[in-house]
């Protein structure tokens, strides 16, 4: 199937074709003709898959319809909810990137800067808003916005915005748009509360999922490394001296220990930047932009990295620390592996995270292939200790059998079969972006 083939006017398949991109992916093919016949669409899908083009070609072309350009001090038609303020930025430049063609304005409104040059733009006229939750309802208060002619309403990385806590800020956006309206729900994980949110706003949804549950990339190679806790960092130097010259991200599970890793790993002449929710945004923008112009090798990050961060071809990511909720490791190792690219998705896991490694299993529902590089094994001697998460306290670990009890090794899994070869899988995540932890998320106002 080509992009002729979904129904997206001239001026939109000449964006498409001059980025270069033949073929849609799943989440596009399936999702595009049922947003532009106006029905409201949950759809699942993970990162790396193309999503943001899946519902922003067809808003443009149904924004269009009207042939007419937004005018200073009209109401905005198309709001798009994203969890963080990378994702937010993010999709405005997707939308404008495909708009190209089109006399549609957008902007993005979200904290960490000043709310003045937001107030500005949305006075100019805005035809599709990228806000995230908390400055939304900040722009409301000091009703800069207005609300009352949204036409279309699009709840990014769903998931990931109830996870972050943002589940009263959504319902009192919601409260203030009209009641007809198209909705349009993306989210990674179909959990019990994204049906429950689906249900109280939909109007019999078209249901789009491309992907099993929880999957992973089907061109990531998962492995765990077994190591003790004290020797991460040495292993970690080593599989990044296998690596080459090549980038990688490493995400850990804490602010302090991202800050502290990257000293570790400055010290030693391996050029690194650490991005969480503690840095400012110019900070965070910063970091991303040299890791995207390769001035530096390895970016550490939180979890608040883990969504719309976008690296064209990132060979190989590292979980120096496995996350403390396994739903996390999905949207970790979904940085590699994207638009048809391979990747690898490496774990360095000591006896403390044995509970987590058997809830990403779980999840995955498959074993993750185990394999000790040489001079690196475990000492069965130690005992694990609760897991300082950064967030909720210390989670408590596996009571380890008596003497200590190793990782269990020598467990394998295949590879995933890569996609049949064609025109180039358009991937529409083409900017830098970031999620958050539940605590880092309230900083996005």
């Amino acid at each position: 199937m080509s992009f002729d083939n979904l129904g997206l006017r001239a001026e939109l398949l000449r964006v498409i074709t001059e980025l270069g991109y033949t073929e849609p992916t799943p989440v596009q093919a399936q999702a595009i003709p049922v947003v532009l016949q106006g029905r409201d669409v949950l759809a699942g899908a993970q990162t790396g898959t193309g999503k943001t083009a899946a519902f922003s070609l067809p808003i443009l072309q149904l924004l269009n319809a009207n042939g007419k350009a937004q005018q200073p001090g009209g109401g905005i038609r198309c709001l798009i909810l994203t969890p963080t303020r990378e994702l937010a930025a993010q999709v405005e430049e997707s939308v404008h990137t495909y708009g190209k063609y089109l006399p549609l304005r957008s902007t993005t409104i979200y904290g960490g800067v000043s709310i003045r040059p937001q107030i500005a733009a949305i006075r100019r006229g805005v035809d599709v808003l990228v806000a995230t939750p908390g400055r939304l309802l900040d722009h409301v208060g000091q009703r800069t916005v207005d609300l009352s002619k949204i036409e279309i309403l699009v709840l990014d990385e769903a998931d990931r915005m109830l996870d972050m806590g943002f589940i009263r800020d959504i319902t009192k956006i919601i409260a203030l748009l009209p009641r007809n309206r198209q909705n349009l729900l993306f989210s990674a994980t179909f959990s019990p509360e994204i049906k429950r949110l689906a249900n109280g706003l939909m109007n019999a949804p078209a249901y789009v999922e491309v992907e099993r549950k929880a999957a992973t990339a089907n061109l990531v190679s998962h492995v765990v490394h077994p190591v003790d806790k004290a020797r991460k960092r040495e292993l970690l130097v080593h599989l990044l001296g296998e690596h080459g010259s090549k980038q990688g991200l490493v995400f850990t599970r804490t602010k302090h220990g991202a800050n502290k890793l990257c000293e570790q790993l400055s010290g030693q002449r391996i050029s690194a930047a650490a991005i969480h929710g503690n840095k400012s945004q110019q900070q965070r923008t910063k970091a991303l932009a040299d890791f995207k112009n390769g001035n530096i090798r390895v970016l550490i990050a939180t979890d608040i990295a883990a969504r719309g961060l976008d690296v064209d071809q990132l060979p190989y990511v590292i979980n120096f620390d496995l996350p403390s909720a396994p739903e996390e490791y999905v949207h970790r190792t979904g940085r590699t592996g994207r638009a048809g690219s391979s990747g690898d998705a490496i774990s360095l896991v000591c006896i403390d995270e044995t509970r987590l490694l058997k809830d990403i299993e779980r999840l995955m529902e498959r074993p993750i292939r185990q394999e000790i590089i040489q001079g690196f094994k475990p000492d069965p001697s130690i005992p694990a200790e609760p897991i300082e998460t950064g967030r909720q306290g210390r989670r408590p670990s596996p009571t380890p059998r008596a003497g200590g009890r190793p990782m269990v090794t020598g467990r394998a899994v295949a590879r995933r079969t890569p996609v049949a070869a064609g025109g180039r899988p358009f991937d529409a995540s083409r900017k830098p972006g970031s999620r958050g932890t539940g605590n880092e998320g309230r900083g996005n106002r």
